[in-house]
Formats: C-alpha cells, structure tokens, sequence
C-alpha cells in the first residue's frame, strides 16, 4: 500500500478510506457489466440539479463510515455550523468510540450500527428522517486473490445501497454528497502525463472488464472501482429520477491532523505516511521514497468542500475536483526539518530543496470547486506542520 498511497476511508478516498454482479432493485437493475453509459445520459445526470433552496442549519445529516478520518472532520464541520450529524459505525463499541472523539456535541451525535454496507436495504433505517447524506464509506480489501469479489462488487453494491435506501426510505433527503477520488479520475497508464490538465471532466479509463481481470493488480482494480462506483451512482440518479439530487467529491491524497486516533498506531494510512518522517524510527539518513501520487489536499478542505457541496445550491448535479496542487515526499520533509525543530533531527535529509526532483507532472485544476463552493485551500506547509504538532500530541498518550 505505502508504494502506491492507497487510503481507504482513511485518506486516498474512498476516504475506505474499494459489481461483476448485477444491482437489482425491484423497479430496476444496474448491470454494470453489460451496460456502458453514454456521455449524453452521464451529462443529462450531472447537469440535472433539482430545484434546491440553500440550506439552512438544525437539520440532520447522516454521515457514513463515521469513524473514518475524513468522516470524523465531516461530522466536525456539519456539527460546527449548526446540524445535527447522524453516523453510521458497524458497531456500538465504534460509536462509542467515534462519541468519545466528540464529547462536547452530546445529543448532536448519534449513531445508526450499520454492521454490513453491502447487504441489501443495510441503510433502510438510518437514512429515516435525515435531510442529506455524506457517504464516506468504502468497502473493500486491497490484498485478495479476486478483484471482483472483494474490491469492486462491495464498491459499486455500498453505493448503491445508500442510494436505494434514500429514495425509498429517506423522504426528507434533497441531497446526497458521495465521497469519491481522484482515482475516479486518474489514467495510471499515462504515469505524471506531463502537460495534460486534471479536470472535473477526466474519467479513469479502466472498465469493469479490465478491473475484474486476472492481470490487474488489486491496486489498479481498487483505482477503478471508484470509477465504476461513481458512474453507477450517477445512473442511478438518472435512470430512478430521484427525489433527491447528486455531487461527487473527487479529493487526491488527503493529509491534515488526524482527530480521531488514540495512539499512533491508529492512524490512517495518509497521516501514517507523513508520520513515518518523523517517528522516533526515523533519522536523518533514512531515504526519501519517491511519490506514488503527486496531488494532495488538506483533510479539513475535504470536510469543507462537503459542506458546502451540501449548502449550496449550484452544486447540485456536479463532481467537484478537490486539490490544493501538487507535492513531494521531499517537500514535506523539507518543511518538517524547518518549521517543526521538535522533530528536526529524526527527519530524513535527501536532498533539500529539490522540489519534485526534476520529474515533470500534470496540472491539477480545482477552479471549479473554488468558483462553486467558494473553497480556499490549505498550502501545504500549514497542513504539515499542523499534522506534525498533532503527531507530537499523539505520541505523549501512546508511551
């Protein structure tokens, strides 16, 4: 996982932190095998916003995979403005787990025990009575001997599930905000693709086919599983001529303090990836890995952009690219060694200063999300520090 930054719900979203089966329903059934959607009907499904007024704090919304570092700042940032978060765990002892990360919200928080995302109607109950809908978890195995079975059928099932779930259950709900990836966009045979730019119109080519074949690595099958789960998502809402509309989230490698972790062998695999520079392990010696992924954001902007693709009216019937621009281990690095002196002398040195190491990249463009839901992103010096100072806090609690 560390060679290619995979992050499960935990970072590299699915934020988990990824069917050849079909998604039958009663009305309808989404062969995703079979069928291929035509980029008319995708674009009828994005641009088909329903009349949505801009919405107003104490409503409820439901938070899927609660317990997951993207979803622990979601909850952080809808309970700030005023809502009432409903989280979904598969467990009480990980409610009460995700309760004591939020002491102070008291009867703000509360949970539905969701123990299998994948299982049909497994949202029936808990979509009852909410008025939006953040689906932040995954499911989904990187390390199987079938791409199929674990990785890409649980990815397109989860989401269709809430989905189903909503449009029969969830008379309230006008809108539903899918936390989806970059990997929902990347095409991983172009590697860094200099001079070409990353938009909210690039698709990952892979197809189902490719994803579920025995010479696809689990990795490239859980790229295009975000894909494909996206997709699904987007003919559901077309094809069901639902009653609530659609945004897809689209964040890169997502860093930022980590609020819901005890100890420091809790944390998620993107605030482990940074940890690792400046662990006690560590020492100025060691070597810097070379990138994986090259776009980044912080986790608190993801939580944002949530938020307001939630609020705002215009988001409606739109994916949302969310990126605060490119980096590099060595970067990171570089800025811990200078601005975090605790941890100077256990960061690696490489070779300061040398930026990307003369490798060429892609353009990553986040405009929209900016123009739209009015976002501004963090640089990359504030998260790093500011999830270094956490790591430290960390480690006072887990010797």
């Amino acid at each position: 996982m560390i060679d290619y930054n995979i992050q499960t719900s935990n970072g590299f979203p699915c934020t988990r932190s990824f069917g050849k089966t079909d998604i039958n329903g009663p009305e309808s059934q989404y062969d995703l095998k079979n069928r291929t959607t035509d980029q008319s009907s995708l674009n009828q499904a994005l641009s088909s916003s329903h009349s949505f007024s801009r919405m107003q704090p104490s409503k409820t919304i439901l938070v899927t995979g609660a317990s997951g570092f993207v979803a622990a700042h979601i909850i952080e940032a809808f309970i700030s403005a005023g809502y009432d978060v409903r989280g979904t765990v598969r467990s009480e002892a990980t409610a009460e787990k995700v309760r004591r990360t939020f002491p102070r919200y008291g009867e703000q928080l509360s949970f539905a025990i969701v123990p299998d995302i994948v299982k049909d109607g497994a949202f029936d109950e808990a979509v009852k009575g909410v008025d939006g809908i953040m689906h932040t978890a995954c499911p989904g195995a990187i390390e199987t001997d079938s791409n199929e079975r674990d990785i890409v059928q649980p990815a397109i099932s989860g989401t269709i599930n809430i989905l189903k779930s909503a449009q029969k259950h969830g008379l309230q709900v006008k809108r539903i905000v899918i936390t989806s990836s970059f990997a929902s966009m990347i095409d991983m045979s172009k590697g860094t693709w200099p001079g070409h730019t990353y938009s909210e119109k690039d698709w990952n080519p892979m197809t189902y086919e490719q994803a579920v074949s025995e010479g696809t690595s689990s990795v490239q099958a859980y790229l295009a599983a975000k894909k494909v789960a996206e997709r699904a998502a987007w003919d559901f809402v077309r094809d069901e001529n639902t009653s609530f509309d659609l945004v897809t989230i689209l964040p890169p490698m997502i860093y930022g303090p980590n609020i819901n972790a005890t100890h420091v062998s809790q944390l998620n695999i993107t605030s482990a990836d940074i940890y690792r520079f400046m662990s006690p392990d560590s020492k100025p010696s060691d070597p810097i890995p070379d990138n994986g992924f090259w776009s980044w954001v912080d986790v608190r902007d993801v939580a944002q952009a949530h938020l307001k693709a939630y609020e705002v009216p215009e988001a409606g019937g739109e994916r949302f690219f969310i990126c605060a621009g490119n980096y590099s281990y060595q970067q990171i690095a570089d800025i811990l060694r200078e601005k975090v002196p605790e941890v100077k002398d256990r960061v690696p040195i490489g070779k300061p200063g040398s930026g990307f190491g003369g490798v060429e990249l892609y353009t990553p463009d986040a405009g929209k999300s900016q123009r739209i839901l009015g976002l501004r992103y963090r640089g990359l010096e504030e998260s790093a520090v500011d999830s270094a100072y956490a790591f430290l806090e960390l480690e006072k609690h887990s010797n």
